[in-house]
C-alpha cells in the first residue's frame, strides 16, 4: 500500500477527540500551537438539523426508538457500540469483556451519563490503605487546581458537603429531586446510606456565550443541541476553533501506528482514511494519544521503535496490563404507591438528580473497595417495555395476564412511572493478569491488528456486588416496592455485568515513577519516548468508585500545559 505523506508538520498531533483529546486540543491551541486531531468516526454536531435527534418522538423512527441500530436506542448519540461491523476483538479462556467504541467527533462524551465526580484524596493512595494495587505518583492536592478549573470551565451541578473522599468543588445549582427520588432518599437514609444532590455536567445557569442552559428535556443521551450538557466537541473543540484555535480535524481516519525515527523520537501518526481507504501520515513535533485506554494501548502495541519490538513505549512490558473497569450491578423494582398519580413534568436533567457516594468502612467489610449508587425512575417519555415486561407486573397485581387494545392501554397508564432501578458503580482492583494484547490472528477492515482480552473478576468484586444487591433490596423494600430482578448467586457473580460493560476501562498505560513497572510519568509522558503523551484514562493507576471523565479532563489539562512548558524550554 502506498503511504501518502504530507510535508506539513503540526506542533501536536492528537489521536482521539473525546474528553482527553478535546481538552488537549483546547489547551494546546489556546497556547498558540498548531494542532491536528485524528478521529476514527465522522464529524458530529448535535445542533446540526441533519444530525439532531433531541426532541424527536419515538414514532418518527422506523424502529420506534428501539436499540436495533444503536446500543442505547435509535436516538442515542452514540455512533458505535460494543460490537462494530468489521472491527472485531477477541477474548481467551473464561474472559468476559465487552469493549465499547464510539466512532464520532467528541467520542463517548456525546452520550455518557455526565456523572461528573472528582477522585478523592484516598483514591490516589489505595495501596497505602489496603495494600492492593499501586499508589498514583500524584496526590489529590496536585490535581485539585485542575479539577477546580474544569468545574468552572465546563460546569457541574452539586452542593458542597464537606465529604473527605468526595471533595467539594465549584457547583451550579442542582435541580430538585423527582418524586421517586424523594422516596429513595427517605428509604436510603433509613438504611444508613447518604443521599446528596447529584454532580452532573449540565448547565443549570448561564456559563458563557458559547453554550445554552438546560431546559429539562431529560434527553442528554442524545447530545444537546443548545450545548447545555458537556460533550467534548460542543464544549471544548468548537469553542476553541471559534475563538481562533488552529485546529485541523481529520475525521473518518483510523489511526494505525505512531512512526518513530532512528533516534527513537516520534515523528508522525499513520492513519487509514475511511473515505478513500488509503493510508496517510501526519507529522507532529509532539504526539498525544487520547483514543481511550484500550485503543491507545492497541496503537502503542501496533507501533515499533528501534531496539524494541514489543510495542512503542513498552520497555516495562506493561502496555495493555492492569486493565480494569468499574464494577456494575443493579436491580429494578415496581412501587405500587407511584401508580395512578397526578401527571406532571418529571423530566428534568438527563439522569439522576440525587446520588449516594460510598459510605462504608471497608476495614469492617469483606471486600476492599467501595461503590456509589445511581438510580432512576420517573415519568419521562415512555420507551419500549416497562421495567422488564408488563406481564410480570400483571402477575404482581393479580391482573389477567395478557390482553390488548384499550384494557391493556389503561393498565399501562396505571403503572406508568411506577418503576425504579438502582445500580452500583464500584472500584475493582487493578491486576497485572487482566490485560489486552494484539491478537496474532485478527485484523480489522483496514488491516490493522486487533485486540485480544484476558480478564476475570475476583472475589474482591464479587463480594462488593453482593453488598450492592443486599443494600438495594433493602432500600427497595423500604420504598414499598417489589424487586423484579431475580437474586443472583456467587456462581453468577452476584449480578456483576461483564468487564467493559460500564465503559469505564482504565489502566492500560498506567503512570508511575518507576519505568520498570509503568508506561508514563506523572504527566502522561512515555518513559521511553519523550515526545509522546497519553491523555486518556489509560494512565490511571486505579479507577476509584467514581466515573473517570472529570479526572481524564483534569489530567489532560495538566498534561497539555506541561507540553506547552516543555516546548518553551526546548525539552521536546
Amino acid at each position: 500500500m502506498q503511504i501518502k505523506k504530507n510535508d506539513k508538520e503540526y506542533d501536536v498531533v492528537i489521536v482521539g477527540s473525546g474528553a482527553g483529546g478535546g481538552m488537549s486540543a483546547k489547551i494546546l491551541s489556546e497556547n498558540g500551537l498548531k494542532v491536528a486531531v485524528i478521529e476514527a468516526g465522522p464529524y458530529f454536531d448535535p445542533a446540526d438539523k441533519d444530525m439532531k435527534t433531541q426532541l424527536r418522538w419515538p414514532w418518527e423512527s422506523p424502529r420506534r426508538g428501539a436499540s436495533t441500530t444503536r446500543p442505547f436506542g435509535d436516538y442515542n448519540a452514540a455512533f458505535g457500540g460494543w460490537e462494530l461491523p468489521n472491527e472485531p476483538y477477541s477474548t481467551v479462556g473464561g474472559t468476559r469483556f465487552e469493549w465499547f467504541r464510539s466512532r464520532m467527533l467528541g467520542g463517548r462524551t456525546n452520550h455518557w451519563g455526565r456523572i461528573s465526580l472528582r477522585f478523592g484524596p484516598d483514591d490516589f493512595r489505595r495501596k497505602d490503605i489496603d495494600g492492593l494495587g499501586a499508589n498514583w505518583p500524584i496526590t489529590y492536592d496536585e490535581i485539585k487546581p485542575y479539577y477546580d478549573r474544569v468545574d468552572k470551565l465546563i460546569g457541574v451541578t452539586g452542593t458542597n458537603e464537606g465529604l473527605h473522599n468526595d471533595p467539594d468543588g465549584y457547583f451550579l445549582p442542582p435541580p430538585k429531586p423527582r418524586l421517586s427520588e424523594l422516596l429513595y432518599t427517605k428509604a436510603a437514609r433509613a438504611n444508613g446510606v447518604p443521599v446528596y444532590p447529584s454532580r452532573m455536567s449540565m448547565l443549570t445557569k448561564k456559563l458563557n456565550e458559547d453554550r445554552g442552559v438546560c431546559f429539562y428535556c431529560a434527553q442528554c443521551s442524545r447530545s444537546c443541541a443548545v450545548y447545555a450538557d458537556f460533550s467534548a466537541g460542543s464544549c471544548l473543540i468548537f469553542p476553541a476553533i471559534k475563538h481562533g484555535g488552529q485546529i485541523d480535524l481529520l475525521v473518518n481516519c483510523m489511526a494505525r501506528e505512531v512512526i518513530t525515527d532512528d533516534t527513537g523520537k516520534a515523528t508522525a501518526v499513520s492513519y487509514v482514511s475511511k473515505d478513500d481507504r488509503r493510508e496517510y501520515q501526519v507529522k507532529g513535533k509532539v504526539i498525544v494519544l487520547a483514543a481511550s485506554a484500550c485503543e491507545t494501548a492497541r496503537l502503542l502495541l501496533n507501533s515499533r521503535m528501534k531496539g524494541q519490538d514489543n510495542g512503542l513505549g513498552n520497555s516495562s512490558g506493561t502496555v495493555g496490563r492492569y486493565l480494569h473497569d468499574s464494577t456494575g450491578a443493579g436491580i429494578s423494582g415496581f412501587i405500587p404507591s407511584l401508580m395512578n398519580r397526578t401527571r406532571y413534568n418529571e423530566d428534568g436533567m438527563g439522569g439522576m438528580h440525587v446520588y449516594s457516594p460510598w459510605w462504608g468502612d471497608n476495614k469492617k467489610l469483606d471486600f476492599p473497595r467501595g461503590y456509589h449508587i445511581e438510580m432512576g425512575g420517573s415519568m419521562g417519555m415512555p420507551m419500549y417495555g416497562f421495567g422488564g415486561g408488563h406481564q410480570e407486573v400483571q402477575k404482581l397485581l393479580n391482573y389477567k395476564v395478557g390482553g390488548y387494545g384499550n384494557p391493556l392501554l389503561k393498565e399501562m397508564k396505571e403503572v406508568y412511572g411506577a418503576f425504579f432501578y438502582m445500580a452500583g458503580r464500584g472500584e475493582s482492583v487493578a491486576l497485572y493478569d487482566n490485560y489486552c494484547e494484539i491478537d496474532p490472528n485478527g485484523v480489522d477492515e483496514w488491516g490493522i491488528p486487533t485486540l485480544r482480552f484476558h480478564y476475570k473478576w475476583t472475589d474482591h468484586e464479587r463480594l462488593q456486588a453482593k453488598h450492592m444487591q443486599e443494600t438495594f433490596r433493602s432500600i427497595m423494600t423500604d420504598m414499598g416496592g417489589t424487586v423484579m430482578t431475580p437474586e443472583k448467586t456467587y456462581e453468577e457473580d452476584y449480578g456483576l455485568l461483564a468487564p467493559g460493560a460500564i465503559i469505564h476501562e482504565v489502566g492500560t498505560t498506567r503512570m508511575g515513577d518507576d519505568p520498570s513497572d509503568s508506561v508514563t510519568n506523572k504527566y502522561g509522558r512515555l518513559h521511553d519516548v519523550p515526545n509522546v503523551y497519553v491523555n486518556d484514562a489509560g494512565t490511571f493507576a486505579s479507577q476509584a468508585d467514581k466515573n473517570p471523565t472529570w479526572t481524564i479532563l483534569a489530567l489532560a489539562m495538566r498534561n497539555s500545559e506541561h507540553i506547552v512548558s516543555e516546548l518553551k524550554k526546548m525539552n521536546i
